[in-house]
């Protein structure tokens, strides 16, 4: 073994060669292993999902189940689909990045940042699934309640966020590819990438996205142990530095690290680069978490409970990944450079995200570079599926159905949909004048019997074969508009595919890196955030208060971070660099968020009209007045409203007061877990200013024990919470069949047809 104590302290100076990661696959073999390999695999997930949905749940017809996934995910399912669309490739590349340049306080603080706002969405959630249980994007709640011109606005907002999310998925899966696949151009990381994010989620919708983030999780949680097991658990001697802690832990502190840490040391929590970059991070996930339409769709394709838990397991379930994957990679990284006494990367290097795939390769070879592949591509498939469903459904829901193709043109909140008349219940409650000859006397869906005529009517027929018309008078012509959007619906996925080739071939030429994306783009997409959560929680809020936020927050947050900027070496004129050192992003990321919020609450109180408890119960009525006629949200709550008595659809009090629950569990379990990792465990370790070898030791073990239990969860509990579900699917089909109400396809493709529509839970 190296005597690397007499070398201490040790300075790690660049690499004498500028050697870095070899690629290890050619590029027939890289495509045979992402396209034919994990998109092959993923286009059959998607096939057994349509044929669940088609045979079990008989809704595969249906445009909303395209974007919402049947509206009951369960909650393992929801966890591990929120951990796996949150683990980009740059998570398991950047995280080791960060222990590589700030020591083992890095990764902790980064994902605490993220995390953070993780355990916080529940509380937003839960108020979005209880005041707008119809809404499948966060726009229509905006268009509904503060009209056209906020809602475009706020259209320009979640597509410029897709957008920034989009292109740093692309730059990162760039990274990840060309790092591995010898000769891999531009345009075949590109068109690989396409083919990945595209084919299955177009067959199977989101539902699809949900059975493959769920074989990425469990994939990434198996190879994470391999790193563990080969690093940390090795017996090997070919590495004098690795292979036990105790190995590591005299290597790492020999050597000399960044000024900002205690006694520049690497194995210590007094980090002040660290916890700045924390809280940095905190800003910037919250335009990834908040703004963005991916992370809304796939919490409400779960109901609130499932939701709530959901995301607080799945917080959990994702901080074991970077924060384990850093502590093995990054730390083993430090160890073998003590080793060499030099860097084994640049400082380039270690920026692009290269530690981690070169410790795959240093310890397992070949192997190991094939390992980082799967996980990046893997990482690629579930983030890049859920922007390209995220951007279909704005395109389908917010601008095709509001403005290019809606079904009927100048309604209004109280204006039916079907007959363009005078809702009932709105009559009712806003006191409109109920001329006899201008209210709505549209039956409810699952009472309709011409609709239960043409079901039985079209069932019968092959997907090939031509269908008989709608003859339904009052839900016909809607069923064939429906009909068309899930055409378009389909095109649209397609070109929002395709289009990621000429976005990535212009992203590449301008030479910006995912660094830059990732900061920069949040700076500009944050004013959203405030307008955002506001609509959905504060009922004061004004579609000038949420405009005005929304554009002065981003005009403050360009400026800040311009000024910022200009004071570093090279001012502006070194605008890619400058423009994301740390405090710049600081003063841009508060000063948009700081200025959106402020402006959004001042004007709002200035314009709005909420005078009486009565106002706010109306204004919140247009929230809860989304839905599509064709498949009631009140359906999907049936169960859960079961006992209760109400008239068509249940009241916000009844509402509120079944998922009490849930919310209390989003704002208790929220402050719990953010205490814990925020508060009590950093303040623990920072007690101890440099690590010995017992404290390491127990931060290690500490780290691996919850990877391991999380692991146990990931692989065990959506598979058989899913497998259950299904069957108890099936077995009310067979006794709804049994009953003798006919065939079992007609009769559970409207399950709530024997109810009366007027106190349905009890006899579901």
């Amino acid at each position: 073994m190296t005597n690397l104590s007499a070398a201490c302290p040790l300075h790690l100076g660049e690499p004498h060669d500028k050697s870095g990661v070899e690629p290890v696959l050619e590029r027939y073999e890289s495509a045979l292993l992402m396209i034919l390999g994990f998109g092959g695999f993923s286009i059959i997930l998607a096939l057994v999902h349509n044929a669940v949905r088609k045979h079990i749940f008989h809704d595969e017809h249906n445009l909303d189940t395209t974007f919402d996934a049947g509206g009951n995910v369960s909650l393992s399912l929801t966890a591990v689909t929120v951990a796996s669309q949150l683990i980009w490739p740059g998570d398991i590349l950047h995280s080791a990045t960060l222990t590589a340049k700030n020591g083992i306080a890095g990764p902790f603080w980064y994902a605490v940042g993220i995390i953070f706002n993780i355990f916080i969405f529940p509380v937003f959630s839960v108020q979005f699934k209880t005041r707008a249980p119809g809404a499948k994007t966060y726009l229509q709640i905006i268009h509904a309640r503060f009209g056209r011109k906020a809602h475009v606005v706020f259209c320009c907002f979640a597509l410029l966020t897709n957008l920034v999310i989009t292109i740093g998925i692309l730059l990162a899966g760039r990274a990840t590819i060309q790092s591995l696949t010898k000769n891999a151009s531009d345009e075949f990381t590109l068109l690989t990438m396409a083919v990945l994010f595209g084919s299955y989620s177009l067959i199977g919708g989101l539902g699809t996205t949900f059975y493959v983030s769920y074989f990425n999780a469990c994939l990434v949680f198996i190879l994470l142990i391999v790193f563990v097991v080969k690093i940390w658990h090795n017996t090997n001697k070919d590495y004098s530095s690795i292979g036990n802690v105790e190995r590591m832990f005299t290597a790492i502190s020999c050597i000399k690290g960044p000024e900002e840490n205690y006694d520049n040391s690497y194995l210590t929590f007094r980090s002040g680069v660290a916890f700045l970059f924390g809280v940095i991070e905190v800003f910037v996930s919250s335009a990834v978490t908040y703004c963005d339409q991916a992370s809304w769709q796939s919490r409400i394709a779960a109901k609130p409970t499932q939701g709530v838990y959901g995301f607080l397991l799945g917080g959990l379930m994702w901080f074991a990944i970077p924060s384990t994957m850093a502590t093995t990679t990054g730390l083993a990284y430090l160890a073998l450079s003590a080793e060499n006494k030099t860097n084994l990367l640049t400082h380039g290097q270690i920026d692009e995200g290269l530690v981690t795939p070169l410790i795959a390769e240093t310890v397992l070879g070949s192997a190991g570079g094939i390992l980082i592949l799967t996980m990046g591509a893997m990482a690629l498939m579930s983030t890049g599926s859920g922007e390209v469903m995220a951007m279909s459904s704005i395109i389908v829901y917010d601008i095709y159905q509001t403005y290019i193709k809606p079904f009927r043109r100048g309604l209004t909140e109280v204006d039916c949909v079907l007959c363009g008349k005078k809702k009932k219940d709105i009559v009712r409650k806003k006191n409109v004048a109920n001329q006899s000859n201008n209210r709505c006397e549209c039956p409810d869906v699952s009472t309709c019997q011409p609709c239960k005529d043409d079901r039985r009517a079209r069932s019968g027929k092959s997907s090939n074969a031509t269908k008989p018309p709608y003859t339904c008078s009052t839900h016909g012509r809607y069923r064939e508009y429906e009909d068309g959007l899930i055409g378009f619906k389909d095109w649209c996925i397609v070109m929002v595919t395709i289009s990621i080739i000429p976005l990535g071939l212009v992203v590449f030429e301008t030479g910006i890196d995912l660094n830059w994306i990732f900061y920069s783009g949040a700076i500009v997409t944050i004013p959203c955030f405030p307008p955002v959560i506001l609509s959905i929680i504060w009922v004061k809020a004004t579609g000038k208060g949420l405009i005005s936020g929304g554009a002065v927050g981003l005009v403050c947050g360009i400026t800040a971070t311009l000024v910022t900027a200009s004071f570093y070496d090279g001012g502006l004129g070194n605008f890619l660099k400058n423009t994301v050192q740390n405090y710049a992003i600081l003063a841009g990321t508060c000063s948009s968020f700081g200025a959106s919020f402020l402006c959004c609450i001042l004007v709002s109180i200035f314009t709005h009209n909420i005078k009486s408890v009565d106002d706010e119960n109306l204004e919140w009525q247009k929230m809860y007045d989304i839905e599509n006629p064709l498949n009631p949200w009140e359906f999907n709550y049936r169960e859960e409203l079961k006992g209760l008595e109400y008239d068509g659809k249940p009241t916000f009090e009844q509402m509120a007061m079944t998922f009490r629950r849930a919310k209390y569990t989003a704002y208790i379990g929220g402050v719990l877990c953010i205490v814990v990792f925020a508060v009590v465990i950093p303040g623990v370790m920072a007690m101890f200013p440099k690590m010995d070898l017992v404290q390491f030791s127990v931060w290690i073990w500490g780290t691996q024990i919850f990877a391991v239990v999380m692991a146990v969860i990931v692989i065990v509990a959506p598979m058989y919470e899913e497998i259950r579900k299904i069957m108890k699917e099936y077995r009310k089909s067979a006794c709804i069949m049994n009953g003798g109400y006919g065939q079992m396809q007609i009769i559970t493709a409207e399950r709530h047809d024997a109810d009366d529509g007027k106190t349905p839970v009890t006899n579901v």
